[in-house]
């Protein structure tokens, strides 16, 4: 008797699952710190890092904490603080960690997609990764074959996931998308080609554009979407330019989940998992800029998760250590799988779902 109910419960648990889609989106180096409390007063306040801090005052900062973090990043505390999970405020007790010593993109991206983190990765080479991604695991599921894609300002990301061997689909950096073009694409191209130098291989906006319009034409159903400014402006020491670059990465996340919200094959059965690679170095040694295996602070993350098998319990402060090496099997496991590539990786979040 007892194994049928167990056998009826899984059976429940299984056909309740609602998620049939994940968009795995990041935004490079963006700090814990002004995810949580929104403009840091050490900084916007500071004629080294905010030369001219008057448009920054006025865009960004407010008497209170919650309000700073609304105008910041009105769609995390507005929306997914109020129908998702959102994770890594260490000043309540939540705490969420990077797993590898060296704390810099790379082996960062290598331990968010693979699930443990890789010692001889130490370096942002353009070396291909000989670790299997999550992504590649669900590419080579028949129901994902073909439904898996990836977007990237940083032009490592063919090598971390290993397109010529993954087969997956990774528009990155400089290059063009190729193919029989849309107009949209065809223009995004052209203003690639033709739009002054950014800060990283491309601007955001141009990796953010081409992305929605591949999900438009091809309807994926997992999406890795990498951005970069904000880590290129704070290692530059560009206080109003990174929280400009994070407020538009914001932008990005909710224009995209209410284009996700507006079709079909999306709506009400879309995850979206919302993190970076590695933080940043503490503000009184002046190492925010920075990050690496020399900097401990740079270990510190955050996640943010929305989608129709999350329960809404917003800002988390459980007392906790989270890690990334546990988002790729979570990931896997949004979608009914169970990630494994021969490694010991993190486990699946428990609460997420």
């Amino acid at each position: 008797m007892k194994k049928i109910l167990l056998f009826a419960f899984i059976s429940i648990q299984c056909f309740s699952q609602k998620t049939e889609n994940v968009f795995l989106i990041t935004s490079d180096g963006l700090r814990w710190q002004d995810v949580f409390s929104g403009a840091d007063s050490a900084i916007i306040f500071n004629k080294t890092f905010t030369p001219d801090s008057a448009e920054s005052v006025n865009e960004f900062w407010a008497k209170t904490r919650q309000e700073r973090r609304e105008k910041f990043l009105p769609f995390i505390w507005k929306t997914v603080a109020s129908q998702g999970q959102i994770y890594g405020n260490r000043w309540i007790g939540n705490f969420m960690d990077v797993d590898n010593i060296y704390r810099f993109s790379y082996p960062g991206y290598n331990e968010l997609l693979t699930g443990f983190a890789d010692v001889e990765i130490n370096s942002n080479d353009k070396n291909y990764n000989k670790n299997v991604t999550v992504l590649e695991y669900l590419y080579n599921q028949p129901k994902f074959k073909g439904k898996v894609a990836a977007f990237s300002t940083w032009d490592v990301f063919p090598y971390i996931i290993n397109d010529k061997r993954s087969g997956i689909p990774v528009n990155s950096g400089h290059e063009l998308v190729e193919g029989k073009l849309s107009p949209k694409q065809e223009l995004l191209n052209e203003i690639q080609q033709m739009a002054p130098h950014a800060k990283a291989e491309r601007h955001d906006f141009i990796t953010y554009f081409q992305a929605k319009e591949y999900v438009a034409l091809n309807k994926p159903k997992v999406m890795f979407i990498s951005f970069d400014d904000t880590d290129g402006f704070a290692h530059a020491g560009k206080y109003k330019e990174y929280l400009q670059s994070a407020h538009a990465f914001d932008k990005y996340l909710s224009d995209l989940w209410n284009y996700c919200q507006s079709q079909p094959q999306y709506k009400d059965k879309t995850t979206f998992i919302i993190t970076t690679d590695h933080g940043r170095g503490d503000i009184v040694k002046s190492e925010w800029t920075s990050h690496g295996q020399r900097i401990r602070d740079a270990a510190q993350i955050w996640m943010a998760v929305i989608g129709p098998d999350t329960p809404a319990k917003g800002e988390v402060s459980t007392k906790q250590n989270l890690f990334q090496n546990q988002i790729a099997k979570t990931l896997a496991a949004f979608l009914g799988y169970n990630f494994e590539n021969g490694k010991e990786i993190g486990k699946v979040i428990d609460g997420l779902r």
